[in-house]
């Protein structure tokens, strides 16, 4: 393999990391941001889903459009508007526009993400794809670990702006190694009369109005809001019509699901979906139970997630052999079992959970995160034609990234209402008549009364200050369940790999 081929795999391996980890990189900074363009903090949930939103409605489009415009070409136009809606993120002064240019943001930089699987089936020779699919797989779990880290220490030292300037970096060196890299081919312009518009239409609107419920739902009361109602419709309408339209009626269909009837696709998008669930919980949750729990700062939780990405470091230039000796199937379950456990043991958490906690958790995590995205990438196109590695990426990563959102809105629900739930429980338990109540309220009530309150607002306070007590508890034991709930859905991807064919078995099928 050639030099420039390396450079153009390496190009576009930047560009997918780019792309991850900006999914991730203003979680840790929402408050900041929010209060830099004058928006609430709710309001400020839609900078990550707007982000989302373009970034799944994208990728499935890109086999299409790089057909058409050449990878070449469409690699390098989204790169430079990729880059300016990065710019004008930065400069952005209300949430309508933030909005706007993240949807855009999200629309070109998800280009980055199958295509770089793409170049790695068809730019390196057969013996060289393990490690292509392994540096591919570096991006798509250590970009998510260390992205509240950068966003974080970039937001406390030199602003939240930089969140999206950073991206500048990055997004040169792609452009280099794309343009000295990716060979010049005939545009086939010819294709846009055969255009898929109803396809494109359905599913931007499908998948668009579904991110939106997901990402929104339980914020808005789910099905008790309008909006949320409005785009559960649009999405149960569209994709069903999109669904109908692309398997049945159009002869040149715009993303090939009968490409998910190839049994190793079909089912490792399954997993696909679930590792998203577990990868993008996590994320999710630890930031969220830090922030709201212990009152971390965007760069404290940052350096507590930074234990899920570094280790992967050392894992990562093994991973090509290991694909090699054995069973790729073997790795995924092992590495789904340790992400599970890694899961278990944050389903245990108390009051003095926090950082040094988290460390062993996050270091068996990062152990077993690299042999599930990694195998099953591979494990994924092994079955299907060169010519299809294009359309079969693009629908393992859509699965993917829609699994990421389901698991966030499933387990941001899941914190809410198991929250309400043990509340309720523990108020069952705690009674007014109750000697051992009686002490702490008057405890806590002589307390205040050293600090200057009267007797009866001593007692208000005292009574308020055991309410938080109970929602603090109340809260750590709902992010064990939802940790739980993690465990057990990677517990089902590690049963479900072995229902995909062996490599090698599809080797001499193929012979």
């Amino acid at each position: 393999m050639t030099v420039c081929k390396w450079i153009g795999v390496m190009g576009t391996m930047l560009g997918a990391f780019m792309a991850v980890l900006d999914i991730q990189i203003t979680n840790s900074s929402l408050a900041d941001i929010s209060g830099g363009i004058g928006a609430t903090t709710t309001q400020g949930s839609w900078i990550s889903t707007a982000y989302l939103i373009g970034e799944i409605v994208t990728i499935p489009l890109t086999a299409y459009l790089s057909r058409v415009f050449t990878l070449r070409y469409y690699l390098l136009v989204n790169v430079v508007l990729f880059l300016t809606f990065s710019g004008l993120c930065g400069i952005s002064t209300s949430l309508g526009e933030m909005i706007c240019f993240r949807v855009g943001q999200g629309f070109t930089g998800g280009v980055f993400i199958p295509t770089a699987l793409t170049v790695v089936v068809t730019m390196m020779p057969k013996n060289l794809q393990t490690v292509g699919t392994t540096v591919f797989g570096l991006t798509a779990t250590l970009a998510p670990a260390i992205g509240p880290y950068i966003g974080g220490l970039l937001t406390d030292t030199v602003g939240w702006q930089w969140n999206f300037y950073i991206n500048f970096i990055p997004g040169i060196l792609m452009f280099i190694a794309v343009f000295v890299a990716i060979e010049k081919e005939p545009l086939e312009l010819k294709l846009l009369r055969q255009c898929d518009w109803v396809g494109i239409a359905t599913m931007a609107v499908g998948l668009g109005s579904l991110i939106a419920m997901l990402e929104q739902g339980q914020q808005d009361d789910w099905f008790g809001s309008e909006f949320i109602r409005t785009c559960g419709l649009l999405a149960g309408i569209f994709m069903a019509v999109f669904t109908v339209w692309e398997l049945y009626i159009t002869k040149s269909p715009l993303v090939h699901l009968r490409l998910l009837g190839s049994r190793n696709l079909g089912l490792s998008s399954v997993i696909g979906f679930v590792l998203g669930v577990g990868l993008y919980g996590t994320i999710y949750l630890i930031p969220l139970y830090l922030g709201d729990v212990q009152g971390y700062s965007p760069r404290l939780i940052g350096e507590t997630l930074i234990w899920v990405g570094l280790p992967q470091l050392l894992i990562f230039p093994f991973l090509p052999l290991l694909l090699k000796k054995f069973d790729v199937r073997m790795l995924v379950f092992l590495g789904s079992l340790l992400f599970a456990g890694s899961c278990f043991m944050n389903s245990y958490m108390s009051l003095d959970y926090a950082k040094d906690q988290f460390i062993v958790a996050n270091i068996v995590r990062a152990f077993g995160q690299p042999f599930t995205i990694v195998p099953i990438t591979g494990l994924a196109l092994a079955t299907i034609a060169r010519k299809d590695a294009g359309e079969g990426s693009a629908l393992f990563n859509m699965f993917r990234n829609l699994g990421g959102s389901v698991g966030i809105a499933f387990l941001s629900t899941i914190v809410t209402r198991r929250e309400q739930f043990h509340d309720t429980r523990i108020g069952e338990r705690i009674t007014a008549y109750g000697l051992a109540l009686q002490d702490r309220i008057a405890t806590s009530q002589a307390r205040f009364i050293v600090k200057g309150f009267d007797p009866v607002t001593a007692k208000q306070q005292a009574y308020g200050a055991l309410q938080a007590v109970v929602q603090r508890q109340a809260f750590i034991m709902a992010f064990n369940d939802a940790f739980l709930i993690v465990g057990f859905s990677l517990i089902l991807s590690a049963i479900i790999v072995w229902f995909c064919k062996r490599p090698a078995q599809v080797a001499v099928a193929a012979a």
